[in-house]
């Protein structure tokens, strides 16, 4: 575990997990609204090789709707950051989730950290299911 995030590290190989990881964050109400395949990104920018690892942004709409509303500006800390990555230190696949709570610490508003929390029990059980 990190302090800003939960981690699981699973022994299948990347695209298995991933899809695990998708229908996970689905079966508690996040859909996914932005992928960033950095290992691409690396090779087309940099023309490094780097091990897989993707950025998931996953929403849950009614989650974002009630943060949105509590604290306009919210919106720059969404969506919840999911990431999956080939085990740099050894088998399997690394999928670690940032923790809504750590994000959510800098924005002063009860209301919003009630959201967090709400975010994060959903975001642990996802990942428990894994």
């Amino acid at each position: 575990m990190v302090d800003y995030g939960f981690v699981k590290v699973l022994p299948e190989a990347f695209d298995q997990a991933e899809a695990r990881v998708r229908d996970a964050l689905a079966a508690e109400g996040f859909g996914i609204l932005s992928e960033i395949d950095v290992q691409q990104a690396f090779r087309d920018k940099l023309d490094l090789d780097h091990r897989r690892y993707t950025i998931l942004g996953a929403c849950n709409p009614q989650l974002a709707h009630k943060a949105v509303s509590a604290e306009p500006h919210i919106g720059l800390l969404l969506p919840c950051n999911v990431l999956v990555q080939d085990n740099p230190d050894g088998e399997g696949t690394v999928v670690s989730i940032a923790d809504p709570r750590a994000m959510f610490r800098i924005v002063d508003n009860p209301a919003a950290e009630s959201i967090a929390e709400e975010a994060e029990e959903r975001l642990r059980r996802a990942l428990d299911s894994l």
